[in-house]
């Protein structure tokens, strides 16, 4: 990239939460966190950070439910620095047992506060009621029980199985050259072998026959709401079709959420949708904030204007701003090195090759108003509908009539 003096490193690993055995689930996270405790060489958490930190660059993780990936983002100069820590931690962390009790409690307390925060528990609520037992519908970060279950000796056992040259995607942006990251990925994982088996994840058997809903009965000032459906997976093409509903319905102040539910009703301050796509499955999700009072007209509304794009045919001109507003959006958020970094190591992770944005820009393009309603007409079904909610009821009966579909 010209014109910038940073460059990012990203590792991905196609391993996540959806792959872990039931009894050690969040076993991926407490691994990622446990990454960052020390190494031979690096023999304590300062030490890591401090590192990083002293040269002005920054390092973090995160985890989900098919991959894991490690970053860090330093002055272009400490490239190679950056490569040595984050391979350090990758390969040769010690999981020393005070760090892994430790870190134990701190994950204890990232899981309870969660539950301290409405607005974020309703979309864990979502996801198991949308997928059941299912691993894709766990919370990433497990329970209390799981992570209490999780032994050293458990942790190292995921981690070699999975940890494998063959899951991993070395990815850089910024002021940096291809072959200096050829060159550093050789030196620092070039003698790793493929391992045995890694862990795989069960095929989703989810089915879904009739609307559902689930009301967590708490004292809150606000209700908070997701209704939710099953929708098309990363590697179906219609993607682009419902990343342009996406578009349409939850895309800045000009969407139709945003302008129907908050601008002309006045029922919420925080109104948005997401599609979430994984390997084999999908699922779309709109979340409100709204008056304790005024959750039954709060679906109304979203369930109206779910009906609205199934049914009636988008507008050429409405089309054509999702387009501009997403072709837009794509470039600007490109501009910065851990922007690009993520962008051609999440393709590969995902797809297994790298499309221009010039490409997908023309993905985009192509996408039309029957596309649109076909996909919608797909989805948009009323026995697929989902509805998770947190407040003061204890009768789900009122909620249940207001998601019709028709």
């Amino acid at each position: 990239m010209s014109g910038v003096r940073s460059a990012s490193l990203i590792f991905y690993y196609n391993v996540g939460s959806r792959y872990e055995p039931a009894p050690i689930a969040g076993v991926s996270h407490f691994l990622e966190h446990m990454l960052f405790k020390g190494t031979e060489r690096r023999p304590d958490p300062m030490t890591i950070s401090e590192e990083i930190e002293s040269v002005g660059g920054m390092v973090n993780a995160a985890t989900g439910r098919e991959s894991t990936s490690y970053w860090c983002k330093v002055p272009s100069t400490h490239f190679e620095l950056a490569f040595d820590v984050l391979a350090d931690m990758l390969r040769n962390s010690t999981f020393d047992t005070t760090e892994m009790d430790k870190e134990r409690k701190v994950i204890f307390e990232e899981i309870r506060s969660v539950q301290d925060v409405p607005e974020e528990l309703v979309h864990d609520i979502t996801d198991e009621l949308v997928w059941g037992d299912d691993p894709v519908g766990r919370e990433i970060a497990g329970s209390e029980e799981t992570v209490a279950n999780t032994t050293r000796d458990g942790m190292i056992d995921f981690w070699q199985r999975n940890y494998t040259p063959d899951r991993l995607v070395v990815a850089a942006g910024g002021d940096v050259r291809h072959e200096e990251v050829v060159e550093l990925t050789e030196r620092f994982f070039g003698d790793l072998k493929p391992s045995g088996e890694p862990d795989r994840y069960p095929v989703v058997t989810q089915t879904q026959t009739s609307k559902r809903v689930r009301v967590v009965n708490r004292e809150t000032e606000q209700a908070h709401l997701c209704v939710a459906f099953p929708a098309v997976s990363y590697h179906d093409e219609r993607r682009y079709a419902q990343s342009t509903i996406e578009s349409i319905l939850s895309s800045g102040m000009s969407s139709r959420l945003f302008q129907e539910i908050r601008e002309k009703r006045g029922l919420v301050y925080s109104v948005y949708g997401y599609f979430r796509g994984y390997e084999d499955v999908g699922q779309g999700v709109v979340y409100a904030g709204t008056d304790v009072a005024r959750v039954e007209e709060t679906v109304e509304a979203i369930v109206g204007e779910l009906r609205k794009i199934r049914d009636v045919t988008v507008p050429a001109v409405e089309l054509e701003h999702s387009k501009t507003l997403r072709k837009g959006r794509l470039l600007m958020g490109l501009e910065d090195s851990r922007s690009v970094a993520s962008w051609v190591g999440g393709q590969v992770a995902t797809y297994g090759e790298i499309k221009t944005p010039e490409e997908v820009m023309e993905k985009i393009e192509a996408v039309t108003v029957e596309d649109v309603q076909a996909l919608a007409n797909d989805i948009l079904r009323e026995d697929k509908l989902n509805l998770a909610l947190i407040g003061p009821y204890e009768d789900d009966t009122p909620f249940v009539k207001r998601l019709t579909l028709g």
